[in-house]
């Protein structure tokens, strides 16, 4: 059974940092693209960043570029976003997840996500 669990969200004032952590389990991450998703008040979820298998290419949505930064861990089935910089407009749900993993994504399963909230 595929489990996907976020941590490391929190309150933080602008300009602040936060690294946030997905622990992935069954299935075989090493050999999943995986991508971080966030979700607004009143917005739709919208893809943030995204790292391939091996981590040797990353891609960011231009609202994080430069700020944010995507890694992976295979060996602790684990990926990381690193977000600095922080602003007001950052504040949302994030999620990870393996965007070709089928059997998920065709049944729309999410995990239950961490709360980034950036206020002063």
């Amino acid at each position: 059974q595929v489990q996907l669990v976020e941590s490391g969200g929190g309150l933080v004032q602008p300009g602040g940092s936060l690294r946030l952590s997905c622990i992935a389990s069954g299935f075989t991450f090493s050999k999943y693209t995986m991508s971080w998703y966030r979700q607004a008040p009143g917005k739709e979820r919208e893809l943030v960043a995204t790292i391939t298998i091996s981590g040797g290419t990353t891609n960011y949505a231009d609202p994080v570029k430069g700020r944010f930064t995507i890694s992976r861990d295979n060996a602790k089935n684990t990926v990381y976003l690193q977000m600095n910089s922080l602003k007001p407009e950052d504040t949302a749900v994030y999620y990870c997840r393996p965007p070709f993993l089928q059997a998920i994504v065709s049944r729309g399963y999410w995990g239950q996500g961490t709360q980034v909230t950036v206020s002063s």
